[in-house]
């Protein structure tokens, strides 16, 4: 007769820790399956990219799990092979219910909460690769690259969709917009999203950043903000 111990899975090197995020008054985590990305959904920032926002659906990309730190847990590193590291605050989504082809009626019924959180980016990467006709990864994907906040549930909370959301570095103002700038609300994100990917519990979406991305040196400490969100504080080491 096999013991329970026969029945575990062997695996040939120790498996991933499972990346997670705290969750604002409790003692949970929230597990993080995968991370999507929405690019230039602020009118602004995708003029100041060089796009007319008037004229592209919404689009993705992705970074890895294993790519989320908690924003002011540690000091984030700066990335090697890039002179021109940029910040990009976002609001969070996090996906607590799953689902395909998603209504955005009923899109608010699966996000189980929000948070704060920066998409770090080699900029000078990410410009060569569109150069390119490249993939975006070597710029987005890298090490630590999205420090998060922890997550507040909507439950709590409801669902912001206006309000203020900057980004400060070294005490100096430098992106500022409004949730309701989105191009593509949260319903709608959620929508487009779904009816590309089979979405599930664990899984977040960086909701896009206002104008004022920039360059962020050794030595200096990012203070972003969401209105009903929070805060975060990530000094780069």
């Amino acid at each position: 007769m096999n013991s329970m111990n026969d029945a575990l899975p062997s695996y040939v090197v120790t498996p991933p820790a499972v990346t997670s995020l705290p969750v604002r008054g409790t003692k949970a985590r929230f597990p993080i399956r995968r991370v999507y990305c929405v690019g230039r959904n602020y009118a602004a920032h995708a003029i100041e990219m060089g796009r007319d926002p008037n004229k592209e659906p919404p689009f993705f990309f992705q970074k890895n799990p294993d790519n989320v730190i908690l924003a002011g847990g540690e000091t984030f590193p700066y990335p090697p092979l890039t002179n021109d590291l940029h910040f990009e605050i976002e609001l969070i989504v996090a996906i607590g219910k799953g689902g395909s082809n998603i209504t955005t009626a009923k899109a608010l019924e699966h996000v189980y909460g929000y948070a704060v959180g920066l998409d770090m980016t080699r900029r000078d990467l990410q410009t060569q690769a569109k150069d390119l006709q490249r993939p975006w990864e070597v710029g987005k994907a890298f090490e630590k690259s999205a420090p998060i906040g922890e997550i507040v549930r909507a439950s709590e909370i409801g669902h912001p969709d206006q309000g203020a959301i900057w980004l400060d570095v070294d005490g100096k103002r430098r992106q500022t917009g409004d949730l309701n700038q989105l191009i593509w609300k949260v319903p709608e994100v959620i929508q487009h999203l779904s009816a590309l990917f089979e979405l599930a519990p664990g899984d977040i979406i960086m909701s896009g950043t206002p104008a004022g991305v920039g360059a962020v040196k050794k030595g200096e400490v990012m203070h972003g903000h969401v209105d009903g969100v929070g805060d975060i504080k990530v000094p780069v080491g």
